[in-house]
């Protein structure tokens, strides 16, 4: 009898657990597996082209390939029916090799109209460049490739196989991800800076003054994020509210570019993610006794030491865990920067959004954004370690 009640107690508590463990499967396991199986996955090239790969072992990489590779490859192209297949065979291999898109188109037809061509340069000179059979090679030779995974970072693989950097002005994700990490940095410190400040004034009021102060830092989450960045494309055009108040004040005497630029993405994005900053930081500051800074001082610390050497040190677990949050929510962010940042001023999940949407290279924008997770997940791990610290202090 005990035995069942265990056991009917043990079923109830994983049928209570049960629907949140199944929508953390669906809608945060599945995608994620589907985004890290998506940067390592290549499997077009080995479908489309079945048996070229075996045919290509033993090549030297240095000339064309024998006439029994190049036969394997033509009768290949010519057991393409589906023409889907072969296009995103042709975008597959032109992501590698430039000039694959009308090779390939031009191959095509010219295998299938001759079934007896051995060799492929007599349709076009550029079959004679071992470059484009080392993109088939690699491309058909297994379904999984860390291409992709080198490529967010700017690198590949030469000719012999080692990584190197890829050629200059072939792709900008390091620098995205560089400018990327910058912004969010920036916007971090910015929301510090104004965070801490207002956190403290918060804190050491009561009353109806305090829950305005929450409610004005409350306020933007409660507006959707699209309209607070419309808001502040407005107010930051050249003839916007702030300009117009400057220049009404006299402190300047003609518009300040604020948009299309990083000062108006920082400025955004610093103001969205201030909530984030506040209150983790306010949640300590309340926990902190009131006598504190008033012993300080009764023992002759001024106010600049008082707070250097007792509150700041109490509340940098607060500014720890605001940082880490502001700091995660910016490397994501797209909206914001593709409305007020310029062309230099996107970040790296507008390149994501590209190769999703734009290119329909999902493999790119699931190795891009295996990255980002990769950094969260360290920065995470960061944080849990001193944490843990503070925690054994």
């Amino acid at each position: 009898m005990m035995r069942d009640s265990w056991i009917w107690k043990q079923a109830r508590s994983f049928l209570l657990v049960a629907p949140l463990a199944l929508f953390l499967v669906l809608f945060f396991v599945a995608p994620l597996a589907t985004m890290m199986k998506s940067a390592v996955s290549d499997p077009v090239a080995s479908r489309a082209l079945p048996t070229v790969a075996s045919a290509l072992k033993g090549w030297d990489r240095a000339s064309a390939p024998p006439a029994d590779a190049q036969k394997a490859f033509a009768a290949d192209i010519r057991g393409i029916r589906d023409d889907e297949l072969f296009g995103d065979l042709v975008r597959r291999l032109n992501s590698a090799k430039s000039g694959f898109r009308t090779l390939m188109t031009k191959t095509r037809s010219a295998v299938t109209a001759d079934e007896s061509v051995s060799d492929l340069s007599a349709i076009d000179s550029r079959w004679s460049d071992p470059a484009f059979w080392i993109a088939i090679q690699d491309a058909a030779s297994s379904p999984i490739t860390d291409r992709n995974l080198l490529a967010a970072v700017d690198l590949t693989r030469d000719a012999s196989g080692s990584i190197a950097n890829a050629p200059e002005g072939t792709s900008a994700n390091r620098d995205t991800l560089i400018r990327t990490l910058t912004t969010a940095a920036t916007v971090t410190i910015c929301c510090i800076l104004l965070g801490l400040p207002f956190a403290m004034v918060a804190a050491s009021v009561t009353g109806w003054v305090r829950q305005l102060l929450l409610g004005a830092v409350l306020l933007p989450l409660w507006t959707s994020l699209l309209v607070r960045t419309a808001a502040w494309f407005i107010l930051l055009q050249d003839n916007g509210l702030i300009n117009a108040s400057l220049q009404a004040i006299g402190l300047t005497s003609s518009p300040i570019p604020l948009i299309f630029n990083r000062v108006g993405v920082v400025i955004a994005m610093t103001h969205v993610l201030l909530p984030f900053m506040v209150l983790p930081i306010f949640s300590v500051l309340i926990g902190i006794p009131k006598n504190l800074m008033p012993a300080a001082a009764s023992l002759g610390a001024n106010p600049i030491r008082a707070f250097s050497r007792v509150l700041l040190p109490l509340s940098l677990r607060g500014v720890v865990s605001g940082s880490l949050l502001v700091f995660m929510s910016a490397l994501g962010y797209y909206i914001t920067p593709a409305l007020i940042g310029g062309a230099k001023d996107q970040m790296i999940s507008s390149v994501i959004a590209y190769y999703a949407t734009g290119a329909a290279n999902w493999g790119m924008a699931g190795a891009l954004g295996l990255v980002l997770l990769l950094a969260t997940i360290l920065l995470y791990v960061v944080y849990l370690r001193l944490s843990s610290e503070d925690a054994r202090a």
